[in-house]
């Protein structure tokens, strides 16, 4: 097999059609040997229900069902680990970035010899808000993870074959996609492509905070270390203190009185011990969840290609 296009499906009945049509005439423009490899991420519309209509009259198409919803990027994932060609086109099905631009990243591709060439948006899409935390969100990234994410980065990207399989050696279940691709390394390329942006959005705002928090903690140690300087500041800042106070007591015999400061310093101090108790509780929610083993995603049924 020489080219697989993956794409997932979730709430994509208004587009699976189109994205089928034009992804196979993008497809048929470089090989006849090709598959399109659509995983259905528990999609509560009819998505499922047209792709798998369509398989009958499309002899490339696979709709991988997954038993449930697991999310965006375990679905992602979930295709990558189906597909059987030598390169890899992964894109959203929801028309927002073009499958036509397989035909120009497939040129990149070889021009450039690069193992991967990605989309980019010069300006993030959206509200002035979303583009502002977004903005914020890749400052954090860029100081805390020691592998660059590519700022404003798209899901739509062209792969060999080698860097499918060194990408698919990652083995954890809580999975932030776009770190994988990065710390995976290989020559890689981001290309400035324009996206269509629709009214809605599949991603809500506690989603979005969620994912930048699992970016974080997935990927850095940081805010770990940054819990022992800020207990070493604390500590040596209140010797400091101490060593005044009684120094004054034993010199002037002046004892310092006020509940204000006293109850001020019991509410930065129990504040910040729960801040950190709190970030502590996260990785090792996360060691929770992975000593458990379960798996990336669980397919209920694998529809075309000789699959029943």
């Amino acid at each position: 097999m020489k080219l697989s296009i993956v794409t997932t499906l979730y709430k994509s009945e208004a587009t699976v059609a189109a994205f089928v049509a034009r992804a196979t005439a993008a497809a048929h423009a470089i090989t006849d040997d090709y598959e399109i490899v659509m995983v259905d991420d528990g999609s509560p519309d009819r998505s499922l229900e047209i792709a798998i209509g369509l398989v009958g009259s499309n002899p490339h198409l696979r709709v991988v069902e997954l038993s449930r919803n697991f999310g965006h990027h375990k679905a992602l994932m979930t295709g990558l680990q189906q597909a059987k060609g030598d390169y890899c086109f992964l894109i959203d099905s929801d028309l927002e970035e073009a499958p036509e631009l397989l035909g120009s990243f497939w040129e990149i591709l070889h021009s450039e010899d690069k193992d991967v060439v990605y989309g980019m948006q010069e300006r993030r899409a959206g509200s002035l808000f979303r583009r502002w935390t977004g903005a914020i969100a890749y400052r954090v990234f860029d100081w805390l993870l020691a592998a660059k994410i590519p700022t404003n980065h798209l899901t739509v990207r062209l792969m060999r074959r080698n860097y499918v399989d060194a990408l698919l050696l990652h083995r954890e279940t809580q999975l932030i996609i776009g770190g994988l691709w990065a710390i995976t390394g290989f020559r890689q390329l981001g290309q400035r492509v324009d996206k269509t942006v629709k009214v809605g959005t599949t991603y809500r705002p506690m989603q979005l905070w969620s994912i930048f928090l699992d970016s974080i903690t997935n990927f850095s140690a940081k805010p770990l270390v940054a819990i022992f300087y800020v207990g070493l500041l604390i500590f040596m800042t209140s010797m400091a203190v101490s060593l005044w106070l009684l120094f004054r007591w034993a010199a002037y015999g002046v004892s310092v009185e006020g509940w204000v400061s006293v109850m001020l310093s019991v509410w930065v101090l129990g504040g910040l011990a729960i801040l950190f108790i709190g970030v502590i509780g996260i990785y090792l929610s996360k060691i929770f969840l992975e000593t458990k083993g379960r798996p990336l995603s669980i397919i209920r049924l694998i529809h075309g290609n000789g699959h029943q």
